[in-house]
């Protein structure tokens, strides 16, 4: 592969984090809006709260993937990875007596984590331009 489709390959797997880690964002305040919903309003949308997690609970393993195939950082590697051990402590917290309170608590932190990757993903896709002032130039 050329040097030219190699760097293609990598910046096309950098917007795909971008939008994976995006879209993780939404997922979680979304799932955890529907469990403010069971507590709060009608304990039927229990069931919906079980099934939408299956909706993007692979997403960190895609980011993941993404983040070999992109070449990102390996601090957005390990986050990713981070972010799968939370969602397997989900489950165990959901399903195990005696930790469910931790559920909650791990949703908030999950949430935290994965607006810092996502913000940290788009800093390394899109880096600030330093601003070089034209010489003979002077604001004040």
């Amino acid at each position: 592969m050329s040097f030219m489709k190699q760097s293609t390959v990598n910046r096309g797997a950098g917007f795909c984090f971008l939008g994976v880690a995006g879209l993780f964002v939404i997922c979680i305040m979304t799932q955890i809006f529907i469990a403010g919903m069971a507590i709060f309003t009608d304990s039927s949308y229990w069931h919906s709260h079980i099934v939408f997690v299956r909706i993007f609970e692979l997403f960190p393993i895609v980011m993941l993937l993404l983040s070999f195939i992109g070449k990102i950082s390996t601090f957005l590697r390990w986050m990713s990875v981070l972010l799968l051990v939370f969602v397997f402590a989900q489950y165990f917290t959901a399903n195990f007596d005696g930790a469910g309170a931790v559920h909650p608590l791990i949703a908030a932190v999950m949430l935290w984590v994965s607006i810092v990757v996502t913000v940290h993903a788009k800093r390394s896709m899109f880096p600030k331009k330093e601003h070089v002032q034209p010489e003979g130039v002077e604001i004040q």
